[in-house]
């Protein structure tokens, strides 16, 4: 078979840019810089398989122009039937990594990331939408706790009704931000609340934003850029709350944003905590800008995280979940109780499945 020029030309291009990570990880002064050395091993183990296929690929081609070769002279019958055997055997080989090539191109290194920080934010609806901003957050703890994902509060503000204004916490192990990747969006609600006494049914909301977390590597931030103050806790906590300033907010000038912590006694825990929230925020920011620059194929993939979107609905009077991103497919719609449960690998494995044919067809 005849590999796609176009894709070859891909493959090429990252096995070429292995090689020359490879040239410059033997440099002194690359191995003497922590940071761009611990970037340069991460970008090279991203190309490992891409450098592989390209090895394989460049195989196959060589010793099919051989087969070839000795077709077309002809003479010795047994070299010739050797020669259509070995072609019959490259065609299933190349059919094979074909595949695989072009599973290869649509995987995004950040798919491999093993941390992520989810946050989850109280939308319209008053304090239901803080109780529904507590199921999502309990939703995400049985999720992780099946499949074995470590789960760290970082921060939280609490409602006088027991749900959450906003929750924050990070996610880490294996397929971390494979697995909750498709969480960014806006999350409805559609249900009778307890403090409801006519059953009518109110529509509430919150938002979910997945970051992939910051390495020091991939976000530099100049101490020149913070401003960073200290303040005493809020919300309950006894003595601690009004004698030690504990709590820390970080500003980041030149974006804007603005980072809080408080949850810890340790003043230098609660400016760690932030200082990784505000690197992944500056992270999934950049990670926006150059989305925007990208085609709009490449934008309407399902798991570009905007969280102004509405990507679900959870009906509780009809027990079901739409997620709208599967409006074109006859698995839009699950058990409501198997997912606010944390069983959500049966919707995550429709997304995936959407999301590797939209890749594949925008190669």
């Amino acid at each position: 078979m005849e590999f796609d020029a176009a894709l070859v030309a891909q493959l090429k291009q990252r096995a070429d840019r292995y090689e020359e990570i490879t040239g410059l990880l033997g440099d002194p002064e690359v191995a003497a810089d922590g940071k761009q050395l611990a970037g340069l091993l991460r970008e090279r183990g991203a190309l490992e398989r891409a450098h592989q296929m390209f090895d394989e690929l460049s195989g196959l081609r060589l010793a099919r122009s051989e087969a070839e070769s000795i077709l077309a002279e002809g003479g010795d019958d047994e070299l010739v039937d050797l020669a259509r055997e070995e072609l019959a055997g490259l065609a299933e080989a190349e059919e094979r990594l074909d595949e695989q090539v072009k599973l290869a191109l649509i995987a995004d290194p950040t798919d491999e990331r093993r941390k992520v920080i989810v946050e989850i934010r109280a939308g319209t609806g008053g304090d239901e939408a803080t109780l529904f901003a507590a199921d999502l957050f309990r939703m995400y703890n049985r999720f992780c706790d099946g499949e074995r994902l470590k789960v760290e509060l970082l921060g939280a503000s609490e409602s006088e009704v027991g749900g959450y204004k906003e929750v924050t916490f990070g996610v880490s192990g294996e397929n971390a931000w494979r697995r909750l990747r498709f969480e960014s969006g806006g999350h409805r609600v559609q249900r009778v609340p307890t403090t409801e006494t006519q059953g009518r049914i109110h529509t509430s909301a919150a938002t979910v934003a997945v970051l992939p977390e910051a390495e020091d590597v991939e976000v530099d931030i100049a101490d020149t850029d913070l401003r960073i103050d200290t303040m005493r806790a809020g919300g309950a906590g006894g003595q601690h709350v009004n004698k030690v300033e504990s709590a820390v907010r970080i500003t980041h000038e030149p974006s804007g944003i603005v980072v809080v912590c408080q949850d810890e006694r340790s003043q230098s825990k609660n400016k760690a905590r932030a200082m990784r929230i505000l690197r992944s925020r500056l992270l999934e920011a950049e990670e926006e800008r150059i989305a925007s620059e990208r085609s709009d194929a490449r934008r309407a993939l399902v798991g570009t995280g905007d969280r102004n979107a509405r990507v679900r609905t959870y009906n509780f009077p009809q027990n079901r979940v739409t997620d709208h991103r599967l409006e074109d497919s006859d698995r839009k719609n699950f058990n409501l109780d198997g997912i606010i449960e944390g069983r959500l690998a049966p919707m995550l494995e429709a997304l995936e499945d959407k999301d590797r044919r939209t890749r594949l067809a925008n190669l």
